[in-house]
């Protein structure tokens, strides 16, 4: 048996110790690469997965006729066909099989009262003898941004992962739609990864304009290009003749920064 952390204080010091990835999950395909993606980069045993799917509040339950006891037990059971179940049960197995979870991991379950919506938030959380985590959740809010938003402020993560959702989403827009990203990348203070075809394989750009802030950022990227094995090039825009040094000191500076930190830069541009 695995033991479960239950006192907050404890639990918010465990969750230091840990590399956790927030994946926002909308049940179209590109937000599965996004899962995929987050498998790779979560592959550490220091690391948590955080599957969630943002609902509106009390949707389609005012007319469904449902008890809500009923309702909320069958959720946990994953045998109710809510909107947003099917994609997080979709999203698990793409991290984990039916088997592996069977022999290998234990299941808690938990609910938090919303106002004003019969099932309110809800979580099943999967946690294996080295402590890593998997968790599916099915958070209630009055729109996707605010949601994730909420949702960070009860981690904390390194990263959150939006995909590019196309046609579907969990409140008629879709994960990637501008407002959505621009709101979640302003105001969370992690960082925000908006996915657009996203496969594993390939390397990172990182883009420096030798701010402190540019220069921070790269120490958070190297730590997830040693994760999932990327290449670094690195990026200066010089916008005329006249910045063309300054936008070449930039890329020195940040070339120093990353090989402080063992890693070696495959391109410069400017």
């Amino acid at each position: 048996m695995v033991e479960i952390i239950t006192d907050a204080d404890a639990l918010a010091e465990h969750r230091l110790t840990r590399f956790r990835i927030l994946v926002c999950v909308d049940g179209s395909e590109e937000s599965y690469k996004a899962v995929n993606y987050a498998a790779e980069l979560g592959k550490g045993k220091d690391a948590d997965i955080v599957l969630l799917y943002v609902r509106p509040v009390d949707q389609g339950l005012r007319t469904g006729g449902l008890q809500v006891r009923v309702a909320r037990e069958n959720m946990l059971n994953w045998g109710l066909e809510l909107p947003g179940i099917q994609y997080l049960k979709k999203a698990r197995d793409v991290l984990i099989s039916n088997e592996e979870l069977a022999l290998n991991w234990d299941q808690h379950s938990a609910h938090t009262d919303i106002a004003g919506d019969p099932l309110g938030d809800n979580k099943i959380a999967y946690i294996n003898s080295d402590n890593k985590a998997i968790v599916l959740k099915l958070k209630t809010a009055s729109s996707i941004a605010a949601g994730i938003l909420d949702q960070y402020d009860l981690g904390p993560y390194q990263m959150i992962i939006l995909g590019n959702s196309g046609a579907a989403g969990g409140i008629s827009k879709s994960l990637w739609d501008p407002a959505i990203a621009e709101k979640v990348a302003v105001h969370a203070p992690c960082s925000v990864c908006v996915t657009r075809n996203l496969e594993m394989g390939k390397g990172m750009l990182l883009c420096v304009d030798g701010s402190d802030r540019s220069i921070e950022m790269l120490g958070k990227a190297v730590d997830v290009a040693k994760r999932v094995g990327a290449d670094i090039s690195i990026m200066s825009v010089a916008l005329d003749g006249d910045s063309e040094k300054e936008a070449n000191k930039n890329v020195s500076q940040g070339i120093e920064k990353l090989n402080g930190l063992g890693v070696s830069v495959k391109n410069k541009l400017v």
